[in-house]
Parts: structure tokens; sequence; C-alpha cells
């Protein structure tokens, strides 16, 4: 296959690609270090890390309209989103309180507007905040993932364009004049009365019927907004386990996978993002069970952990997710200490290593916490964890879309659980539906034949798995199959299905890491779970800037991680043996690995 180049998105021109190509080992290294070369070639970029451009054309269009010189906007769907990530900078550095600006952004309902448009109703909440602030901003967008999608920000991008998204209300959170004290985009405004508002031109009514025409026929054509609700449905309905091929027919929940009879659809809730799933499952146990510590258990996706520390009291961390990790919580439990939740990755990512869930919901039971069990990874195609479970969190954005051209997440109450009653009042007040409706319409499609990728992909990741073992270069595999903790993977593993998708390769040098990852001919970049074979040197990627305290808990920097795809499975042999053979040349050494 053509390899990608640099910075170009995956999958190729895709405008809302979830990921983007890193060819090299250098360019990773490169991207890391914010080197030019590899920055200013990058289309897009992993979407809660890299502000997707049509973000960033929206938020500097804001900026220009509302806002100062000096500042910068982050945007989320709604105002108590945006309320929080102010709360978040204020509380990082208590000085911006009084040099942020709130803008919240609706359609304006004095125009002529389509019933397409009312009945869509977009709106933007717009953070104008200091340049120098914007980075604390970000990492709360980061973690969160509560920003706006960048289908939604495309979409209101032309409405503020044309004048028809404008301020419905503004808090200036300083005490200085406002920036806008002229109501209305700085484009559409005359002169005022204090000779200071710059004539940008007038407001052209035919233009805006124009557009608001086009954007009813490329939405109404393409994407019906009647559809929207019965594909939010017919998506809740696949994760609760209940096989729904289309939106033709949704019929009566009988029976799901996940075992459990009184499960009903609408304890499904549906969040634009995976972290945005984990985030308001902690803000719904903190909001029932009051202000406790919670438990990382096993080494964690990245924004879990920094979730877990920066939002609520903190947390205690077990990385290893061994037998004898379990044995230090156990005795911090019979000793007094008490939680709020444990959450956990089943596998893990990186390793693939898989918790005793059983004897922690042994514990869970006994001293009274909740259990967040995060199944991306292993898919509930493949297992079954919500027994075991209070919340199930996933990233539909992974294998449950498989396109890598959309964003999403949920979260599932387990209807049997103690904290069930306490949970769904706290879920349903806190919740917010902000996944945009052009988004879940593109995940109802993706998710469609999710089964049968599953079985194609498991069966393409055990041959990958054992051409690997096979060759001297390779030191380690990290696959749920081979794990040591196979056993707890099993326990939990639906009847004839398989190990997921994902697994993680050290070899025995760097030079053979570099060798293998420059040379094996798939896509190369961030994220998992896509429908074709994607590689990425994931722990420079996720933790570069804490190398060593990874490496303590068995993270080795120099891991190459793999997710398999749907390629035949002879072709992709082919391509990871010739990668391997790559690496013969290279010396056989130790002496350069970190472990």
């Amino acid at each position: 296959m053509s390899p990608l180049a640099l910075g170009e998105s995956i999958p190729q021109d895709t405008a809302h690609a979830v990921s983007v190509s890193l060819p090299t080992w250098k360019s990773n290294i490169g991207y890391e270090e914010g080197e030019k070369w590899v920055v200013e070639k990058m289309a897009t970029g992993y979407p809660r890390f890299f502000i997707h451009k049509s973000i960033q054309a929206l938020a500097s269009d804001i900026v220009s309209d509302y806002g100062l010189s000096d500042q910068q906007a982050m945007l989320f769907p709604t105002p108590a989103a945006a309320q929080r990530c102010i709360n978040f900078v204020t509380n990082a550095e208590p000085s911006y309180l009084q040099k942020i600006n709130l803008v919240e952004l609706a359609l304006d309902m004095s125009k002529t507007l389509s019933p397409l448009l009312k009945k869509l109703a977009p709106t933007v909440s717009a953070i104008l905040l200091p340049k120098a602030a914007f980075p604390i901003a970000k990492q709360y967008w980061q973690h969160t993932g509560d920003g706006v999608s960048s289908r939604r920000a495309e979409f209101c991008h032309s409405l503020l364009r044309d004048g028809l998204l404008i301020p419905t209300n503004s808090t200036q959170i300083s005490s200085e004049a406002s920036p806008w004290a002229i109501r209305g985009p700085k484009r559409y405004q005359r002169t005022g009365n204090n000779g200071n508002s710059k004539d940008t031109g007038s407001y052209n009514y035919e233009e805006s019927l124009e557009s608001s025409r086009f954007l009813e026929e490329r939405f109404g054509r393409n994407l019906d907004l009647a559809f929207v609700e019965r594909a939010k449905s017919a998506i809740r309905r696949r994760i609760a386990g209940c096989l729904v091929q289309d939106m033709d027919s949704l019929p009566v929940m009988a029976s799901n996978s996940r075992g459990l009879q009184n499960l009903h659809e609408d304890d499904v809730y549906l969040f634009p993002a995976g972290m945005n799933a984990i985030y308001n499952a902690h803000r719904a146990l903190l909001y029932a069970r009051g202000q406790m510590k919670s438990v990382n258990f096993g080494f964690p996706y990245v924004d879990t952990l920094k979730i877990l520390q920066k939002f609520g009291p903190g947390c205690e961390f077990f990385g290893h997710a061994s037998s004898a990790d379990l044995d230090k919580f156990e005795e911090l439990l019979r000793t007094g200490h008490r939680f709020l939740a444990l959450f956990c990755e089943f596998p893990g990512n990186p390793l693939l290593i898989c918790p005793d869930l059983q004897r922690i919901r042994r514990l869970a039971d006994e001293f009274d916490f909740a259990i967040v069990v995060d199944e991306t990874i292993g898919t509930f195609a493949n297992i079954n964890v919500l027994p075991a479970a209070d919340i199930v969190v996933s990233s539909l954005t992974k294998i449950f879309s498989g396109d890598s051209n959309v964003m999403g997440g949920s979260a599932i109450l387990n209807p049997n659980s103690r904290f069930y009653g306490q949970i769904k009042k706290a879920m349903n007040y806190i919740y917010e539906d902000t996944y945009w409706p052009e988004d879940a319409i593109f995940m109802e499609r993706n998710s469609r034949d999710f089964f049968n990728r599953v079985d194609r992909i498991n069966t393409n990741a055990e041959a990958i798995c054992a051409t690997l073992q096979q060759h001297a270069s390779v030191k380690d595999i990290f696959y749920p199959k081979c794990n040591p903790s196979r056993h707890y993977y099993d326990e939990y593993r639906l009847p004839n299905r398989g190990y997921g998708g994902l697994l993680s390769i050290v070899f025995h040098s760097r030079q053979h890491a570099e060798a293998f990852y420059d040379s094996v001919e798939i896509a190369k970049g961030p994220s998992l779970g896509t429908n074709f074979t994607l590689g990425s040197p994931y722990v420079l990627l996720a933790h570069y800037q804490e190398l060593p305290w990874a490496a303590q808990f068995g993270v080795a920097e120099d891991l190459v991680r793999i997710s398999v795809g749907l390629e035949d499975t002879e072709m992709l042999q082919n391509i990871f043996n010739r990668a391997l053979n790559a690496t013969e040349t290279m010396p056989k050494t130790d002496s350069d690995f970190n472990t």
C-alpha cells in the first residue's frame, strides 16, 4: 500500500478524520518536541489533542467579532460546559477571573429561518480568555472531551458568517468595559455614536437566506434531522447489546448480550467523546455519593488518571493491576480508608492486562465503592463486564465506529447496582445531550456492521500475534490471549468470541523498534480500533513528558502498539514479515532499551 505523507489525515482526504499520519519514529518525536517540520505539515490530529482547523477557524472569527487582540477562544456546546472550563482555569490561576468573557451564540430568531434550522437550534458557548490562559483551558478541553465537535463548528461557522448566529447572552467576567458593547458581530456594525466601531459592511439579507437554504439542502439531503433521534436510539440499543442493524425498525428490547433483562435503552447515555463519558461518570458519582477519593487501578489511558486527579478530591493509583496491587488496596480498605469508585480498563492500554474483576467486585460489595469499567479495548462484542460493574464506559470513536471519521462515547448504568438509584438520579441531573446530530448520524451508519467487523479483526489479530511470536527481534508481545492475565479476560469473554484487535510489541532494542516502525507498510498515527491496521509508538505519544514514570509500571518507551484492521490476513502477515525482516540488520542488544 502507498504510504501516507507526514501530516496527512487518516483516513486520507477525510475532513473529520480522527487520526493523522506520523509515518516515521523521528516524526513522532518531532511532533512531541513541537518541531516545525512536523507541526506545520499537520492537516489534522487526534481531536482532543489537536484542535481541528474548523474549530480554530470559528474560534478565530468569534475573537475577531467579539474579543480583544490579546484573546483566544475556546468553544463549547453549552454554557454549563463553558462555565466548568472557566472554573478550571480560574482555580488554576485566580488572576484570570477578571480577564475572561463568555459569549453565548444561538440562532437569530428575528430572521426568517427554515424549519430545519429552528429544529436544529445550534449553539456555541465561547470563552474569550487571554492567550496566556489558553494552555490551561486546553488542558480542560483535552481531559474532559467537553469541547465542540468539528462538524458542529463547521456548521455554526457558516451561520456566524451570515449573521444567523448571534450572542444571546454575555457574561463579562472582567470588571472592564465589554469589548463588544455594540450588539452584533463587528462585520455587520456601522459606526456608532462613539465613532469607534469599524464599518465592515452591511448585513446582506439575501445572502443569509441563500446560506440558510444551502445549509438546509446540505443537511436535509444527506443527514435528515428526522432520523437523528432514531439514530441515537439505535446506537443506544446496540451498546446495550440488542442487535439493531438499522433504523427502519426499532423493536422493544426483549433480550441483549449484556445478560441483564432489566437493562433499558435509557440506561445508556451518549457523549461526544469517550473521555467525556468517563468525565461525566465521575461527575455523576461525585454528585451521587459526595466528595471522596477514587482509585485508578491499572496503568490507565492518560486522561482517565488526569480526570481523577484534577476534578474532585483526587485518587489513589495502582499502576500494575496485579494481585499485589489488589492486596495493597484491600489493606487500605481494611484499615478504614473509603473510596468513591474504582476505575479500570478491561483490558488496559497499552499492556492489555486485565484486572481481577471478580475480586474487585467482592471488595466493592464489602466496602461500598462503585466500579467503573472502560471496555473500549475488549469491546462488548467480545466481553460482558456490565454484571461486574456499576457503570461501563466506552469510546465509540474506536472499533464501534471503525471508520475513524467521527467521535463518540457512552456510559451504561447497571440496573442491578446497589448505587443505581443514586447514579441514575445524578446522571439525569447533570446530563446534557451535546452529541451533535451529524456526528450521531455518522456513528449510527458506521456501527451497523460492528459485530461482523470485530469477528474479522479478532481473527487477524491472532494471526499477527502468531507472526510476531516467531521472530527473534521481538522481546515481548502484550495481547489478552497470551498475557498472564488471560484467565481474568476469559471469565468475562462471551462464548466463541475473541481477544480484540489491539496488541503491543516490545523489541530487543530501540533500533529494532525504529526499523520495524519505519518499515511497516500500514497507516501510522494515533487512535485505535480502526477498520484498517494502524500503528503507533504509543508511549512516546501519550507519555512523552513522563517516560520514566511510565517505565516504573513496565511500560517501555519503545513499545509499538498495533491496532489490527480488516485487511486480508495473508496480506497483513506478509506486511509484518517484511517489517520484521528490516530489523534483522540491527544489533541484537538491550543496551539502549529502557524498561
